[in-house]
């Protein structure tokens, strides 16, 4: 017994003094391992008679906790004591304000887009898509643009190249969004009510052109559809996209390929300092041009014109941005910088909506 009490005050006294992580670990493999010192006179339990086994056994075992239990806490101390050094040299005012996360904003080509979705979606209207890559029937004989027109001209439309002895015509960069029409009429028939919003491409670049832009084209098919339903739509989107009760269109003839009669639409309006007030003055301002489908667009389509009619209109989606949030350059959308954009931009949380109102 006196044996094991030396033991005992032997390894604790070691313990103790102990004042490093590898040399207590080194202690505690030494002591309390497979071949440790204490592990080995476990084992001589088995050699024992079982009175001394009786006598002995509680002694050991009470011993072999006390010496694993005066490791574990040596072990805490002096992780602790780490832990405090690091915090010494590593230490943070938890009480100081977090550092702030810049929000990213909403382009207003996306929100102006959501915005005139939204609009026509109450209207009964779905959105149609396409490739943004056309080949030469669906960006133009579809849309009975005939080869001399000027929008077929290298000036107008970016063309893809083809290599040499491929005599098919070429694919171009599509210059508005009617292809989609086409495709959506060969796919679902008659009759169809959709939207198209997505980019285009044109040789152009000013303060109002780029070579690429944003826009939106409709198209609404029936058996009674008439110019009367044409003027009543865009009336109703012109109230809701500028939120006026109010406001007078102005349909002047036009000529486009793909619809007859075809007429440009202008906005009544006025400018006080540069802003744009819609629905009084004496200014009129063109907004999009329109007219009823041209019945070789409607057989293009695969729908017969002597059974179905329709309109079509086309906008600028970047147009109506500048109009509606007062940009004055069109380049300014594609110049990627986070300063015009933190002002013109929209917060994530402003989804447009006709109950809680578009803009913000």
């Amino acid at each position: 017994m006196d044996g094991l009490e030396k033991l005992r005050k032997k390894y604790l006294d070691l313990i103790n003094k102990d004042n490093d992580q590898n040399s207590l670990e080194n202690l505690r493999v030494t002591v309390l391992g497979k071949q440790g010192e204490l592990s080995l006179k476990m084992r001589e339990l088995g050699n024992m008679t079982p009175e001394e086994r009786q006598a002995t056994g509680p002694i050991l075992n009470s011993l072999r906790d006390e010496v694993t239990n005066a490791f574990l806490k040596k072990k805490s101390t002096l992780e602790n004591l780490i832990l405090n050094e690091r915090l010494k040299e590593e230490w943070i005012d938890l009480s100081l304000p977090s550092r702030k996360k810049p929000n990213g904003s909403i382009h207003p080509i996306s929100q102006v887009t959501e915005e005139v979705s939204a609009i026509f979606a109450e209207m009964g209207f779905s959105v149609a898509e396409g490739p943004q890559i056309e080949n030469d029937w669906y960006n133009f004989d579809a849309l009975n643009i005939p080869p001399e027109h000027p929008a077929r001209q290298e000036h107008d439309t970016f063309f893809l190249n083809r290599d040499g002895g491929d005599d098919r015509a070429p694919n171009v960069l599509r210059t508005h969004t009617s292809p989609v029409q086409i495709r959506h009429m060969l796919s679902n028939g008659a009759p169809c009510r959709i939207i198209a919003p997505g980019r285009v491409y044109r040789c152009d670049y000013d303060q109002t052109h780029t070579p690429m832009f944003h826009q939106l084209e409709g198209l609404a098919i029936g058996k009674d559809i008439s110019m009367a339903n044409l003027k009543g739509t865009l009336e109703e989107f012109c109230k809701k996209f500028f939120e006026v009760d109010e406001l007078e269109l102005r349909f002047r003839a036009s000529h486009f390929p793909f619809t007859e009669p075809s007429a440009e639409v202008d906005l009544r309006c006025s400018w006080n300092d540069g802003k744009l007030e819609v629905g009084k003055g004496e200014s009129w301002m063109e907004i999009l041009g329109s007219g009823m489908v041209h019945p070789k667009v409607l057989k293009a389509g695969g729908i017969d014109p002597d059974q179905w009619q329709g309109f079509a209109f086309g906008m600028g989606i970047d147009r109506l941005a500048m109009l509606k949030y007062g940009i004055p350059d069109l380049r300014a959308f594609f110049d990627s910088d986070l300063r015009w954009l933190r002002h013109y931009g929209f917060s994530s949380l402003d989804q447009p909506n006709l109950h809680s109102g578009l803009s913000r």
